[in-house]
C-alpha cells in the first residue's frame, strides 16, 4: 500500500490547490482557483478559458500569469473540450496553434503540460507509480457516461494497477441535481451505479429528481478498471463560491485549470 504524502510536491503559490497524493517526485500537479487574475465580473478574476465570453486579452494575461506563477517551462497544451471521449498524446503534437478537439491528454515527455478546464465537471489527474507518464481528463456527466475515463485509462501504456488518480474540484454530491434521464444512462451501464443517485423529490409533472455523486461514480469506475489508488474528490465548486467558478451556480462564468506535467 502506498504511503500518502500530505505535503504537496510543488507548493509555491497560496492561490493554487495541490493534490494530496503520493505521486513520484518528478510529477508536478496543481489546480487553479478563481483568485488572482485580471478578468472582470462575471469572470473574476483568474479565468483561463477563451470560449466563455471573457475578454481575450484578459484570458491571455491570466494564462501567462499561470505560467509565471507555476514556474512552467512552456505553455500548457490547451484542448478544445467538447465532452468527447477523445484522448490525445501530446508527444505527437507538432504545433499548439490549433487546440485539438479532445477531453483528455497525456504525455511521457518532460516539460509538456497536460491541462483541462472545468467549472463543475470533474478534472482527473493521473500518473503512474514510476512517474514516467501523466494524464489530465475532463469528465462531465455526459463524457463520463460515454466512457472518457475508461477509454483514457485503457489507452495509457501502463497497467491500471500501477496508476494513481486525483479528482480535483467539481460539483459535489450534495449539489448536483439531475433528472431520471441522467440516472437512467448510468444505471443502464451498471445497476450498481444506482447507489450514486440519492432520490430528492418528485415535481408537479411527476419527474423524479436526484442528487448525483459524480466524484463517487468516477472513483467507482476507476476502481473497477483496476486503479485502486484514487485521491481527492472532496472539493465542491458549487458550494465554494469564493474559490471556484460554477456553471450550475452562475451560468456565465470562468473556468479553473487542472495541470499535470513531468519535471526531471
Amino acid at each position: 500500500m502506498l504511503e500518502r504524502n500530505s505535503q504537496p510536491n510543488n507548493q509555491s503559490d497560496s492561490h493554487f490547490i495541490y493534490p494530496d497524493w503520493p505521486a513520484p517526485i518528478g510529477v508536478k500537479a496543481l489546480c487553479t482557483t478563481r483568485l488572482g487574475g485580471v478578468s472582470l465580473p462575471p469572470f473574476d478574476g483568474f479565468n483561463l478559458a477563451t470560449h466563455v465570453g471573457d475578454d481575450l486579452n484578459a484570458v491571455l494575461a491570466n494564462r501567462q500569469q499561470l505560467v509565471n506563477r507555476a514556474g512552467l517551462s512552456s505553455q500548457p497544451v490547451w484542448l478544445n473540450q467538447q465532452h468527447t471521449v477523445e484522448l490525445v498524446c501530446l508527444d505527437s503534437l507538432a504545433t499548439q496553434d490549433n487546440p485539438p478537439i479532445a477531453d483528455a491528454s497525456w504525455t511521457q515527455e518532460s516539460g509538456r503540460v497536460a491541462v483541462v478546464l472545468t467549472a463543475d465537471c470533474l478534472p482527473i489527474l493521473i500518473t503512474n507509480l514510476a512517474g514516467t507518464l501523466v494524464c489530465a481528463i475532463h469528465a462531465g456527466w455526459k463524457g463520463l457516461a460515454s466512457g472518457i475515463v475508461r477509454q483514457s485509462v485503457e489507452a495509457l501504456p501502463e497497467s491500471p494497477e500501477r496508476l494513481m488518480a486525483w479528482i480535483g474540484p467539481a460539483i459535489g454530491a450534495q449539489s448536483f441535481e439531475v433528472g431520471e434521464e441522467v440516472r437512467a444512462v448510468f444505471v443502464a451501464t451498471s445497476e450498481l451505479n444506482a447507489g450514486f443517485f440519492k432520490p430528492l423529490s418528485v415535481d408537479s409533472h411527476l419527474h423524479k429528481k436526484y442528487l448525483a455523486d459524480l466524484p463517487g461514480l468516477v472513483k467507482y469506475e476507476l476502481n473497477q478498471l483496476g486503479v485502486s489508488f484514487v485521491y481527492g474528490g472532496d472539493l465542491c465548486t458549487y458550494r465554494d463560491e469564493s474559490q471556484f467558478f460554477s456553471y450550475r451556480r452562475s451560468g456565465q462564468t470562468g473556468r479553473i485549470a487542472s495541470l499535470i506535467w513531468l519535471e526531471r
